[in-house]
């Protein structure tokens, strides 16, 4: 007799949902297929030479040590490198604030686990990162939405939810916001909304989790101070990766934070897994001790600028009246807001039929809404399939309007 697996599964392993962005890659195989789906980074970025010479040094030179387990704090010469790069960006860090991750969706994670018992509430925007959202509900999390404005997760919005949550009752933990070139939406939160949302976290005691992937891949505009910057108190933990940098295949990223936030972090990642790859840790603090980090984001931020560029160009040009998009100072994504009468869901079946896919903007909405939007990555294709891709999905678009 089988056993019944679904029987046996926990409360968290019944919650669990699959990616709907990784169930899109699946379909993505038809080598005629233009893909928009995916937050890739561009294959182009990657310093393929520089990394090959640097393996075969560490390899040569401290090879052993490369190659054994190491702490759970993370790479000793990667954490000064780090805590080097953000001090001189005018952060007031020390070794007590940094952990080292396996990739910033393990942060997620844990984070996670250390804060949310099932039931309590998660404060997060309307629409956001689908990877945060799956990792607060896997762990039994209720999310409450907050709508944007042009400034990102607005104000007095998230006054009014926190006041009635408290008036119910409620437990809400933390409040999660992406403030540059927010995914999906590509929206930067001016510093005056950031020290709004930070009084509101103080008048009701919750923490913040800042995540923050694309900040270094700005194009145009002035950089806005981060919310752990501007943090008084010690609420706010930040997120940061090297997987839009340097290569998401290192799988490292690193986050700052209070002390007892980051004690209790490398407790919860010991039980995930023990530690973080010691090689590409070692790579990656001597690709910053050489200055190589900075010298290669600026060829990215060229490459995807240009991409950027080109693809508005194509939007302007192919896509039928009606349809909007947002203008991003950087990162890696568009947001397109169709007419209110439109299902993306219809529009994205047809797209795979005329080989072009998207994301499907309802995806990033907690609440289930935002079914006329679809989000499109643009760092990922050439100008070439940018113009083919852009152009199959606006006839698309254009058959599906009534």
């Amino acid at each position: 007799m089988k056993p019944d697996i679904t029987n046996k599964l926990s409360l968290s392993a019944k919650s669990m949902k699959k990616s709907a962005i990784r169930e899109i890659l699946k379909l993505l195989q038809n080598p005629e297929m233009i893909s928009f789906a995916g937050g890739l980074p561009s294959p182009d970025s990657f310093p393929i030479d520089e990394i090959k010479e640097i393996t075969a040094m560490i390899l040569q030179t401290n090879g052993k040590s490369a190659l054994q387990y190491g702490t759970t704090e993370g790479d000793p010469d990667l954490r000064e490198m780090l805590l080097k790069r953000h001090r001189e960006q005018g952060l007031s860090v020390d070794h007590k604030n940094l952990a080292i991750s396996t990739g910033s969706q393990q942060a997620l994670d844990i984070l996670s686990k250390i804060f949310i018992d099932r039931g309590d509430y998660i404060i997060c925007g309307l629409p956001s990162y689908l990877g945060g959202l799956s990792a607060f509900n896997a762990y039994g999390a209720r999310m409450k939405g907050i709508p944007f404005d042009e400034s990102g997760m607005r104000a007095d919005e998230l006054d009014k939810a926190l006041k009635q949550l408290e008036e119910e009752n409620e437990k809400v933990k933390f409040i999660y916001v992406i403030p540059d070139f927010q995914n999906p939406a590509g929206i930067t939160m001016p510093e005056s909304r950031r020290k709004e949302i930070l009084d509101i976290a103080s008048k009701y005691d919750l923490l913040i989790v800042e995540d923050s992937p694309y900040r270094d891949i700005r194009f145009e505009g002035k950089s806005q101070k981060l919310m752990y910057e501007l943090d008084t108190e010690g609420r706010v933990t930040t997120l940061f990766t090297f997987s839009k940098i340097l290569a998401p295949g290192f799988r490292v990223a690193w986050l700052l934070g209070n002390p007892e936030i980051i004690d209790k972090f490398f407790m919860a990642k010991q039980s995930a897994d023990l530690c973080s790859p010691v090689l590409v840790q070692k790579i990656a603090a001597e690709y910053m001790r050489r200055g190589l980090l900075d010298k290669n984001l600026v060829k990215t931020i060229s490459l995807y600028k240009t991409r950027r560029d080109y693809m508005l160009g194509c939007f302007e040009k192919y896509m039928p009246e009606g349809v909007k998009w947002t203008k991003p100072e950087g990162g890696l994504f568009l947001f397109i807001t169709l007419p209110e009468y439109m299902n993306a869901d219809d529009v994205f079946n047809l797209a795979v039929k005329n080989n072009v896919a998207f994301v499907k903007g309802s995806v990033f909405y907690c609440d289930n809404c935002g079914k006329n939007t679809m989000r499109i990555n643009f760092s990922y294709c050439d100008t070439e399939t940018i113009s083919k891709g852009v152009e199959r999905l606006a006839e698309v678009i254009r058959k599906s309007m009534k």
